[in-house]
């Protein structure tokens, strides 16, 4: 099979993209909620740290297992590790349709509340009403899936293009986007009276408040974060040149994922402190708790619909990283057309994650292992499982298996110190294996 391959047409127009679908919904949605419920700042700190070590390690696996393979998770794995490893290729894959399947139904909801918000409703300061009517929208079978579907339609209307004229093209013009929205409405949300005690929450280091339970979280974060363990990162891989840098690309994509959780959380957390909501409400504090500060909040209408045009920003770059998995594999593994598989792909995501998308209405009565619904099941078996156990592969690939065309890959023939290369794998093979078998661990207690 050629090893001919398309390719980014700029370092920053790769950068961006990667960064999309590393900050994802995870910025805004899933980091203010984790920070609000783990201590803010000691989840925070520990978060930085790890991304910055064992997060950056496994990012420079992925994406250099992904160059040097040419190609997605299974074609690459076969090229580089022989057929004993497809098995983990096709684990990749199923993951990635896996997480999108789910992923597409909060993309959904997030294209509801920004449609509400542009006409004024939704905007209500009783967060038992708001309560009622997110749990109202999820039960309704006909609203739900609509959205999910259209939400899945733009993904595929996206991959369906080439990696330049369509990932790219898009992430260059979205992920500017995100950052000016997101900074107007952090100014705005920083002036409101009592919102320095909400940044004081995120960066006023409490001893206190730190828990062995929230460093796991904080370590399931970053590798969420990074969107790593998946394939993602190895499929965008495979589209970058051999003449960019490699470890300093992977440098700012992990810069700008953390760059952009801080600002998710500065979105969030000086306006729930400002109107004295509560910041450990969990998942509903994008979907509940930030429509009532909007609606305490002059021109509140005007930030509602900014806030969740960020939301839906962040979720189409990440979610387009992830149908590309699925793509890829069809393209590489099955040489159909790019259209063609993202036709396919996109109808059999629709058609799965009908499962998880109804599993808050219609099928919320189904249940597997006592009280997991189809929502949670494939959340667990994603987030607890496949990933890490993704990240492990990868991670042993890379840092044994593949050591020295992935050691000469990342350097591209510049002089580097052996200190830092000694200290890379010894990242890669013991301590970030420790780190994520611990995830997988505590993610199965």
């Amino acid at each position: 099979m050629s090893t001919e391959r398309i390719t980014w047409t700029s370092r920053i127009g790769f950068v961006l993209a990667s960064a999309g679908a590393a900050v994802g919904l995870g910025a805004i949605w899933k980091f203010p909620y984790m920070a609000g419920t783990n201590g803010g700042s000691v989840f925070l700190f520990p978060y930085i740290l790890l991304t910055f070590t064992v997060g950056l390690a496994l990012l420079i696996a992925e994406i250099a297992l992904g160059r040097l393979g040419r190609g997605g998770i299974v074609t690459t794995y076969r090229r580089l590790a022989g057929p004993l490893f497809l098995p983990a290729g096709y684990l990749g894959v199923l993951t990635g349709f896996l997480v999108l399947s789910f992923y597409s139904a909060i993309g959904g909801w997030t294209l509801s509340y920004f449609c509400e918000a542009l006409v004024g409703q939704g905007l209500i300061t009783d967060q038992s009403l708001l309560g009622a009517h997110f749990a109202e929208f999820t039960a309704n079978p006909v609203t739900a899936l609509g959205f999910q579907w259209l939400f899945l339609l733009l993904n595929g209307l996206i991959v369906a293009f080439d990696v330049t004229k369509g990932i790219e093209r898009v992430s260059k013009i979205l992920m500017p986007l995100l950052f000016i929205l997101m900074l107007v409405i952090i100014v705005r949300g920083l002036m409101l009276p009592g919102a320095m005690e909400g940044v004081k929450f995120l960066f006023k280091f409490d001893p206190e408040a730190f828990t062995f339970a929230g460093l796991l979280q904080a370590m399931g974060f970053t590798f969420f974060s990074l969107c790593v363990g998946c394939g993602c990162m190895m499929t965008y891989g495979s589209y970058l040149d051999q003449k960019t840098n490699l470890v300093r690309s992977c440098v700012w994509i992990a810069f700008l994922a953390v760059v952009t959780s801080l600002m998710g959380g500065l979105m969030v957390m000086p306006s729930v402190f400002a109107f004295g909501l509560d910041p450990t409400a969990g998942p509903g504090l994008t979907f509940i708790t930030m429509p009532a500060v909007f609606a305490q909040m002059p021109a509140g209408q005007l930030f509602a619909v900014m806030f969740y045009l960020c939301l839906i920003v962040a979720a189409i770059t990440s979610s387009v990283s992830m149908i590309e998995i699925i793509v890829a594999y069809l393209v590489d593994e099955k040489g159909m057309s790019r259209p063609k598989a993202s036709v396919l792909s996109t109808i059999a995501l629709a058609v799965v994650g009908a499962l998880p998308c109804l599993s808050f209405g219609v099928l919320s009565d189904v249940k597997f292992f006592g009280s997991k619904t189809f929502f949670d099941v494939f959340d667990f078996f994603t987030s607890n499982l496949s990933l890490p156990i993704g990240g492990l592969v990868i991670l042993f690939l890379a840092g044994n298996h593949c050591w020295k065309r992935v050691s000469t890959d990342i350097t591209g023939g510049m002089p580097v110190s052996e200190a830092w290369m000694r200290a890379l794998r010894f990242t890669m093979c013991v301590l970030s294996p420790i780190l994520v078998i611990a995830v997988l661990i505590s993610g199965l207690l």
